[in-house]
Order: C-alpha cells, then structure tokens, then sequence
C-alpha cells in the first residue's frame, strides 16, 4: 500500500516522514530524543533522552518518581519491559482497614517507582550512548529552565489549586506562591542535581544511595510505609507481550498489571463484528466499537491485576478467541447495553515512540498516574512521586486488592502492531481510562481505513463512561450524536480540552517503501520530528 495522506479533520499538523523519528506530547523532548539519533544513537537511546526530559518539561504528567513500561522491536525480536513498581513491603488490608477507597493523592498513594530502572534496563540492554549522555538534555532544561508551553500551563495550574498543601509540591513547583504560566520560564536545579546523581550511578542513587535514602527519609517524616528496602527490592521485568488478531494485524500489549489487555479484548470481539464492511466515521462502527470496549471494561474491572495474582481468570482466558467470539455475540447492532463481566474460565501520563534507520522500533510509557501524581515532592531532590497505589482495591479476594509488595492495576500501556511477522507500528495514547479505547480507536483508523497516522491522530473521539455513558468530542458531526444517542448510549459533548480527557497520541507507522510516518496529537503541545 502506497502512503496517501487526506486531512480529513481539523489540524495543524502533517504526518513526519523520514528515516529517524521521534514523536512526543513536548517539543523540547522530542527535540532531545532526536539529538541522539544525530549523533549516532538508537532508537532506544532516543526514547531514554526523550523521557528524562519530559520529566522535566512535562511535570504534570511524570516524573523522576513515575513508573513506565517499554515495547520495542531490536530489529529481529519483540521485547515487552515491566518496569511499575510493587506496593511497600508494610502496606496490607489492615493499613487502609475502614476506608471506602484507596487515597488516591498524599502519602498512603505512593507505590515504589520504576521509571528510572526502565531507563537502565533499556540503556543496559539495547542502548549505544551512555547515561550521563542521554540525560544531558533533560539536565540542561532543568538547571537553565524552559518556557512553559500553552497545555502544560493549564494542567499545572489545575494541579496547583488542589495539591499546593501536600508535602513539597508548592517548594518544587509554585515559584512565588503560583503555578508558572504559559509563556513564563520555569527551572527546577534540585532536579537537575537528582538527575546528575542518577546518571552517574546508572540508577544506583535512586534505589540505593543518597536519593533512595532522602526519598525513605520523607516517607517516616510523614507516617508513610515506603521505605530503603522497599526501594531496593525493586526490578523491572522483561515480560514479554499479550497479543490479539485483527485481520492481517496483530496487536500486541503488556500483560497485566496493565489495561492493554482490555484493547486486545475488545479487537478480538470486533474481528466478528462486521466492521470491515463499515467506514471510519459511520455511527455503526462507532457504536460497535464502544459496546466492545463496554464487554472488556467489565472483565478488566472483575478480573485483572498483578498478573501473579490472577489464579481464578488468567490473561489467557481473557483473550481466548473462543470466550472473545462468545462475546461478540452480546453485541447488538440496534441498541446500546449494559453488560457485566463473563465468565471466561469454564466452571493520567506521557507517551513516546521512536524509529531509525536500522529498524529499531520503541514503544515506551511514564506516568505519575493522575496529574502530579500524588502530588508528594521530596524536599531538595525535584522527585515528584506517582499515586499508583490509587489503583489498588479495598474488596476482600478480589485479585486487585492491596498487598504487600504486589503491583497495583495500572492505566498506561504502550501499544505495538505487527504484520506478517513485521513490525508495523508503534504508538499509544496517554490518558487514564482513555487509554486501552484509544489503542482501539488508532489501530482500526490506520489498519482497517487506511489513515495515515497524523489524521488517525486528529479524528474525533468517543470515550466509554460507565453504563451507557459515552463522552463525545465537540468535532464529532450532529447527526453521527443523534444516531447513537438513538441507539440508547447516554451522550455528553466535550471540547478536546475541557478535561483532557480524549488523550493524546504519538504514533510511528513503517512504511513499505522504508522509513516511517510520524504523527503527533494536535490535542498536546509536542511534535513528531525527524531526519
């Protein structure tokens, strides 16, 4: 198939072609990634200088104190890293005993992060350029500062105005008592110094020695459970992927602790929908697409956590083509539903992506979860930390329920297609819950209807609530709303960014001819770029 690019939606983008690229949600960091393409780094070294920077120029959304997970293809294989961290080693049942809920900001929030050992895996296994050389840019735009860019200014403002009394954050990020605008310069030197420590060490400073320290130290000053050993103990895992067909397409995921499990569910319900006889904006597919993403949102809701915890229902179950054909056949064509979890056993974030010119293709996703994560900053350090143990359960024997050195469910998923055993495509989409219907969204947009990756990119997007609730963007036409709302879903119109809550999405498509095609979401600041 020949490239084409049809700006069929609104957007002040075109699709980046060349031999090595790098699209993320912040110039500056897609900017920094390139730079070691340019001098003679790899994919990998690329995404690695791309995320340490955007812990810096993108606050609002990771952090030096996030998690991550990677999806990458060498050139001749497809490698899946785990890199979330597990729950304190204190942490059980009894802790949290009398809440309705997990705490979803503060202290009794944060899990063990893992984004830094992902770059040290990463750097470790597959990178050219050593570390201190990838965190150069990241270090730079700390110590000198950057200008805050227009969709980073209003998230940290919004992130201001409920986190300003959790221990550190107005210190770290409200220079004279507010958040910086858009168009303001922001630096952050105690970041710039943490990130030195961790180049230096290869990570060793974050888990062992002086920031792992400072970190445990905040942790007893605030009555919190985390502690020098929990850090330590920590491992990313090389976990391999789940996948599921689609077509001549395979999607591939990391297993759970993560939702991607959900998209390869609800591809795998789709593939006996009838939706190859559909086009990309006709009601029909919409509709089909959210009551399939309704069918996997249930079991994902009863079923999925730490995949060592998941004994009754397994990931295979879930994604079992015979239980996914099952399903299917729920779905009615005329009328939205409400549907539960089945039985499938008998009886918040920023992404990236980069490619180059050998192949190499990286998948990878850091998050602090929901806007400045826990909103917790350790005094000194820049180290903002995520507020994964939200994703936690308090119902007793569900698999997800909070536990003692047990990662919690998590939202963010880097998404990879193959072809014919060929790597096609690398992408994903930031955003919470948007996440795994974002995943669906993009891959029949460029795998079923032929859009290149900016226009799949800038397409209107529809996001399951709960029950028959769908969100709608506003550029969604009027009668594509009318037509599902007279189908039953429950439809609320939102602008792309009154909440942010449509996402973002950073893609990188193979072309057949050699190179790739790189888009970027216009809904964020960042860019695609390349060479």
């Amino acid at each position: 198939m020949s490239f084409r690019h049809d700006a069929l939606y609104a957007s002040r983008r075109s699709p980046v072609l060349a031999d090595n690229v790098v699209a993320t949600s912040h110039p500056l960091a897609a900017q920094a990634g390139l730079s070691m393409l340019a001098r003679g780094g790899n994919a990998v070294d690329a995404a690695i200088a791309a995320a340490a920077a955007l812990t810096v120029v993108e606050p609002t959304g990771n952090g030096l104190g996030s998690d991550a997970f990677c999806i990458l293809w060498d050139g001749t294989s497809l490698h899946g890293l785990n890199a979330s961290g597990a729950s304190p080693a204190a942490w059980g049942p009894d802790r949290f005993r009398g809440r309705d809920a997990m705490p979803f900001r503060g202290w009794d929030s944060v899990t063990v992060p893992g984004a830094i050992g992902a770059w040290v895996a990463l750097a470790e296994r597959f990178g050219t350029l050593d570390l201190p050389i990838l965190l150069a840019p990241a270090i730079s735009y700390a110590e000198a500062g950057f200008t805050v860019t227009p969709v980073i200014g209003a998230l940290w403002q919004r992130g201001a105005e409920t986190l300003s009394e959790q221990p550190g954050f107005a210190e770290a990020f409200m220079p004279g008592g507010r958040a910086p605008r858009a168009g303001e310069r922001f630096r952050n030197p105690d970041q710039a110094r943490s990130l030195q420590l961790i180049a230096e060490t290869s990570g060793r400073a974050f888990y062992e020695g002086e920031l792992a320290e400072r970190i445990a130290a905040h942790a007893r000053e605030n009555g919190a459970a985390l502690t020098e050993a929990d850090l330590a103990a920590n491992r990313p895992e090389w976990c391999g992927t789940l996948s599921t067909g689609f077509g001549d397409s395979v999607l591939h995921e990391i297993p759970p602790n993560g939702q991607g499990i959900a998209a390869l569910m609800a591809l795998g319900m789709l593939d006996h929908l009838g939706l190859q006889d559909l086009e990309a904006d006709d009601p029909l597919a919409l509709h089909l697409q959210i009551e399939a993403i309704k069918l996997a949102f249930a079991d994902l809701e009863a079923y999925v956590a730490d995949s060592s915890h998941m004994t009754e229902v397994t990931p295979a179950h879930l994604i079992d083509p015979d239980y996914l054909k099952a399903r299917a056949r729920l779905v009615s064509r005329d009328r939205a539903q409400r549907h539960g979890p089945g039985a499938p056993r008998a009886g918040g974030t920023v992404y990236l992506t980069a490619a180059d010119a050998s192949g190499m293709m990286v998948s990878f996703i850091q998050s602090n979860y929901a806007g400045f994560g826990s909103g917790v900053v350790v005094p000194g350090t820049g180290i903002s930390l995520q507020n994964r143990g939200a994703g936690f359960k308090l119902e007793p024997g569900h698999p997800n329920e909070v536990g003692s050195g047990k990662r919690p469910f998590h939202t963010i998923i880097p998404g990879f297609l193959m072809r014919d055993g060929a790597p096609r495509m690398s992408f994903g989409v930031m955003g919470g819950p948007m996440q795994a219907q974002g995943h669906v969204q993009m891959v029949l947009r460029t795998q079923l209807w032929g859009q290149d990756v900016q226009t799949a990119a800038d397409a209107p997007r529809w996001r399951f609530v709960e029950g028959n609730a769908v969100a709608c963007e506003t550029s969604l036409p009027a009668d594509t709303l009318a037509r599902l709302a007279g189908l039953g879903h429950e439809i609320s119109v939102e602008a792309p960014d009154s909440a942010f809550g449509f996402g973002g999405a950073q893609l990188v498509e193979r072309l057949p001819s050699g190179g790739y095609s790189a888009g970027s979401d216009p809904r964020k600041d960042g860019q695609a770029v390349g060479f």
